[in-house]
């Protein structure tokens, strides 16, 4: 009944998902952002918002509670109330990153947010891990 090291250092790395392997650039999604009067539109917002994996409403709410102003939805862009420069809002979408996507465990963006009872878990597809986020309300 001797198991030996190499078996079960393979039997281990079998469990391990294919994702932790591979290493690859995160590039952060840059907002095209137009100012007009006194509202800021953000035209590839919808896309932006697939590529964190995250739903669109998710992430206006954030951008919504951090600028401490109102937002829309309308098709693919986002309207927010008030004058924000490019520079504040892909600022704002660094923060959600490292707030709502990155796993602190591993740091890798393959998440995803996770409901149980009244509580949101950013849970890591790649390492397992799962982790709690701050709530928004």
């Amino acid at each position: 009944m001797a198991i030996d090291y190499e078996s079960l250092l393979q039997r281990g790395f079998s469990k391990i998902p294919e994702k932790a392997f591979k290493s690859s650039k995160y590039e952060t999604p840059k907002a095209e952002v137009t100012v007009i009067g006194s509202k800021t539109i953000i035209n590839n917002f919808k896309e932006v918002a697939s590529r964190l994996n995250r739903s669109p409403n998710h992430v206006l709410k954030f951008m919504v509670r951090e600028l401490a102003t109102s937002g829309t939805l309308e098709d693919a862009r986002a309207s927010l109330n008030g004058k924000f420069s490019k520079e504040v809002v892909d600022d704002l979408i660094v923060r959600y990153i490292k707030a709502y996507v990155l796993c602190s465990s591993c740091n890798k963006p393959d998440t995803k947010l996770v409901r149980e009872d009244r509580l949101t878990f950013i849970a890591c597809e790649v390492c397992g891990a799962k982790n709690p986020a701050k709530t928004l309300i």
